[in-house]
């Protein structure tokens, strides 16, 4: 967003808005110089607190006002479980905020890979019809199988806590799909039968 200035540019900017004449020379009056160093490094904390404001004003950069944002989403999404990573947390603010629902392939493919699923895939299972069906053809179920979908998470998740790539304090090893199921089950239109088949594509 916005650059915050330095202390020694409010400094420099300050030094050129002294009026002419002797009582304002820092030479003369070494009180002065130091009245603007000081006030000049409050000025940059300031100003950066101010370019910080504006990061979190804007889900996408959130960090400090997570909470708020929560609050006022209905957030932490239960999905996360009790106590989310605050990575999750973050990307779950921003995706609340936009993110429109859907019942196409590519919305829940996209929610797979937002979880952290490199290559997912759905297969779609379809009821045998006379006129449609033909010996060979994949992906035919049953008549109670009509709704049913699969969604094929490919290989494991990309950013999987383990050795040398975690932070302190996180699960060491742990590569949860409670989310993916709970957000899939969730958003899944009510008269299908989805399922979800990991380390596949």
């Amino acid at each position: 967003m916005g650059i915050a200035r330095t202390a020694d540019e409010y400094y420099q900017q300050l030094r050129g808005l002294l009026p002419a004449g002797p009582a304002w020379d820092p030479e003369r009056v070494p009180e002065i110089d130091a009245v603007l160093t000081g006030v000049s490094a409050e000025f940059a904390r300031l100003d950066a607190r101010a370019v910080d404001l504006l990061n979190e004003v804007d889900p996408g950069g959130v960090s400090e006002l997570v909470p708020d944002w929560e609050a006022v989403m209905g957030l932490p999404d239960a999905c996360l479980g009790l106590n989310p990573a605050f990575e999750d947390r973050r990307l779950a603010v921003r995706r609340r905020l936009v993110e429109v629902g859907g019942q196409s392939r590519a919305f829940f493919i996209e929610i797979a890979v937002g979880l952290g699923y490199s290559n997912p895939t759905i297969t779609e299972r379809r009821a045998p019809r006379f006129g449609q069906s033909r010996f060979g053809a994949a992906n035919f179920g049953t008549w109670s199988a009509q709704f049913m979908w699969i969604l094929n998470t490919g290989p494991r998740l990309k950013l999987g806590r383990r050795f040398g790539a975690s932070f302190w304090g996180s699960r060491f090893g742990s590569n949860s799909s409670g989310a993916l199921e709970c957000v899939i089950h969730r958003a899944a239109p009510a008269h299908t039968l989805e399922f979800i088949k990991y380390g596949e594509s």
